[in-house]
């Protein structure tokens, strides 16, 4: 399907491809991976032909159609369904031409290849599609202007997907999508039929909805079958092997030299030495990996303050009198929560966290806070708040003006600005560390309570990680809006879930949640909301534990496939360290062959249980997505 051969491209007088190559199949789906900057948005659009680089260097398959979105829906008087319809051009032009056509033969013609391209299910399809992202029935029929630049991205990737090229490129396509869309869109390119280019950061869509992943590292491409998960486990196994080769390289190297400096000056062994001479010269050394250093996250942790630090009485929450978008809230917020509230967008997330965090009064009601309590709240909007003209350093300095020079410049440090970018303008500085940036700031003076609205947008998986990770050791309450599952499981140990004017904890997981979204979609209302109200929880609740309960076998069996892979996997690294501290010596050859043979079949054992594994995680899954 495409083939990149020996892609060489600079700009700025930066290499971002250094002789690159690689080949993706027909109906692979790819996911496309590398930190901030490396190049892959670059690639996506040398592929689409917006970049030239070269006539021989990028190759599609002849007659294969490219789609991808390049930009949001177009604010028009045209309905969404109608939008998303017209992006299958040739369905739209045969139905144009059928109205005017004369001669049966072509006719008949048309008729036919209309119903080959499945044209009179169309409608239901792009209906399927829209709703799948978040669009109710009523919705699909207003006019494409009524909507904000976010949902008609929403639309531009519903008309993409409507028109199924057959390779489809996706920059990010979670990154304007919340939870529930994200899930949909997972399964949606799981199942899709054809070939698929995905950048994303998004570890679950990663791990769930490809069949390969495509790695940019240092110029070069390199493509692995299996998940992110998967790949990220061999690049890991594959830098320890080249790190322990290296270690028995650079001993080899200098027991030579040792030699080389002790005799060469002695006439009986000044042959023996420039024969060693000679053969240090020939050996090559061999490159180790270079790891990828992410800037952790700091939050500086708050003093103990006690429970409860909100509560919500009889809320009324939302921006007009009278019409309040939440009702009747009774929420409480302990200072150790780590909560992720779920819903889709639309039903009044971003307004509870904006209400809790004091930007927006209740309507009525009453929402009580700890007398101490200090928020740090974070939104994408208030990236654009930032002083473009102005640096990292400036925007410490207006928190701690009395600090001296010296002070300032460790602090800004701190939030991961060194001497190369602390004097930086924020115009110049990327989106994820815009995002660093802000949410250094927010924090600067400590904070009790966290409130995340969609943080991770612009960051990699290695600040995901890192992100992560400081969540984790942060001692204060985290209220969190993600659309990143993975995020949403690694940090929260309780949900919220928002829906129809009301908000409260939700019972289950988000293994269980998934399934109800799935379930959802599959089945829509008339209305066509995207989840099952708050008030038919219990029944929910008693339907995903009877699936639960039917998938446990499934899910001990890939537990125990995951074991066992692990206990292979810990066997092979006792053998490689065995092998390394036994070298290259002759005393030890017979040892030395012994083990490599056991190694040969320990990676082979190792290759059944990992595709015994696969084949078990995936039909947990089918399960998980079927609520079987």
């Amino acid at each position: 399907m495409l083939h990149i051969n020996d892609l060489d491209y600079h700009i700025e007088g930066r290499p971002l491809f250094d002789k690159a190559t690689a080949a993706i199949s027909d109906g692979w789906k790819v996911g496309f991976v590398g930190p901030n900057g490396s190049g892959k948005s670059t690639l996506l659009r040398i592929i689409k032909g917006e970049i030239h680089a070269g006539s021989d260097e990028i190759s599609v398959r002849k007659n294969r159609r490219l789609g991808s979105v390049d930009q949001e829906a177009p604010a028009t008087d045209k309905s969404l369904i109608e939008t998303v319809l017209e992006q299958d051009v040739e369905r739209a032009a045969l139905l144009t031409e059928a109205d005017t056509a004369a001669d049966p033969h072509r006719i008949a013609e048309i008729q036919t290849r209309l119903a080959d391209i499945g044209a009179h299910s169309a409608e239901s399809r792009a209906a399927g599609i829209l709703a799948g992202l978040g669009f109710p029935a009523s919705d699909q029929l207003r006019p494409c202007a009524e909507f904000s630049g976010g949902w008609r991205m929403r639309v531009a990737l519903a008309g993409v997907l409507f028109a199924a090229p057959d390779l489809l490129l996706l920059d990010e396509p979670t990154n304007y999508l919340d939870l529930e869309g994200a899930i949909w869109l997972e399964t949606y390119l799981k199942r899709y039929p054809y070939t698929a280019l995905i950048v994303s950061h998004d570890r679950d869509l990663l791990n769930n909805a490809v069949t390969h992943i495509l790695a940019l590292e240092n110029g070069k491409l390199s493509i692995h079958a299996g998940g992110y998960d998967t790949y990220e486990r061999k690049r890991a196994e594959t830098q320890a092997h080249a790190l322990s080769f290296r270690a028995r390289q650079d001993a080899q190297r200098k027991h030579m030299q040792e030699f080389v400096d002790r005799f060469r000056a002695k006439a009986s062994k000044a042959k023996q030495a420039q024969s060693r001479l000679k053969a240090l010269e020939k050996l090559q050394t061999v490159a180790t990996p270079v790891a990828e250093r992410t800037l952790p996250f700091v939050f500086p942790n708050p003093k103990p303050m006690a429970p409860p630090i909100i509560r919500v009485v009889d809320g009324d929450l939302g921006y007009e009198a009278g019409n309040p978008v939440l009702h009747k809230l009774n929420l409480r917020l302990d200072n150790d929560d780590r909560i992720a509230i779920l819903g889709p967008n639309g039903e009044g997330k971003s307004t509870l966290v904006k209400s809790l965090a004091g930007r927006i009064p209740p309507l009525s009601g009453n929402i009580y806070k700890h007398k101490k309590l200090r928020i740090a709240y974070f939104a994408q909007h208030q990236v654009d708040e930032l002083k473009l003209k102005e640096s990292a350093y400036d925007h410490v300095r207006t928190l701690i003006p009395d600090a001296t020079e010296a002070q300032t410049r460790a602090a800004t440090a701190r939030l991961g600005f060194g001497p190369q970018k602390a004097d930086t303008a924020v115009e110049k500085l990327s989106g994820g560390e815009k995002a660093r940036l802000l949410l250094g700031l927010i924090t600067f003076h400590g904070a009790h309570l966290l409130i995340l609205d969609e943080p991770t947008n612009h960051l990699d998986i290695g600040a995901r990680k890192a992100l992560v990770q400081a969540l984790n050791d942060f001692q204060g309450a985290v209220l969190l809006i993600t659309h990143d599952a993975h995020l949403a499981a690694a940090v929260a140990d309780r949900l919220w879930l928002v829906n129809k004017g009301a908000a409260a904890p939700y019972e289950g997981d988000l293994a269980e949640y998934r399934a109800l979204v799935l379930a959802a979609s599959k089945t829509p209302s008339k209305s066509g909301g995207g989840i099952v109200a708050l008030d038919e929880r219990q029944t929910a609740r008693k339907s995903a534990a009877n699936a639960r309960l039917a998938r446990q076998p499934l899910k001990k069996t890939a537990k125990a496939a995951e074991d066992r892979v692990g206990k292979l996997n810990h066997t092979l690294q006792r053998l490689d360290q065995a092998l390394a501290e036994l070298g290259n010596e002759k005393k030890n050859r017979v040892r030395v062959t012994k083990l490599s043979k056991e190694r040969r079949a320990l990676v082979t054992a190792i290759q059944r249980a990992e595709s015994d594994w696969v084949s078990a995680l995936e039909k947990y899954e089918n399960a998980l997505e079927q609520g079987a």
